[in-house]
């Protein structure tokens, strides 16, 4: 799956949701990847639920398209004080 269709796919799913999304190694290793994600849908929830909550919104393609990825996530005021 590349990039910009997860990235789609998270951001449909995902109130608000801002996600960049990457190949963790090299574009020849496609199952493999790495996201941002920013949304205020994970304001007040342990980084265990917030994870839970882009695993769902990737749905089945987590055990059919994607290996492994490597996830960060962040509401929109955590973001602003990383990127700052």
């Amino acid at each position: 799956m590349k990039p910009p269709a997860v990235e789609e796919l998270i951001e449909s799913e995902l109130e608000d949701a801002d996600a960049t999304v990457t190949y963790a190694r090299d574009e020849h290793d496609d199952d493999h990847l790495a996201a941002t994600v920013v949304s205020p849908a994970f304001d007040g929830l342990p980084l265990v639920q917030q994870h839970q909550l882009v695993y769902d919104a990737l749905d089945d393609h987590m055990t059919t398209d994607i290996h492994a990825l490597e996830l960060s996530t962040y509401t929109p005021e955590e973001y602003d004080e990383v990127d700052a």
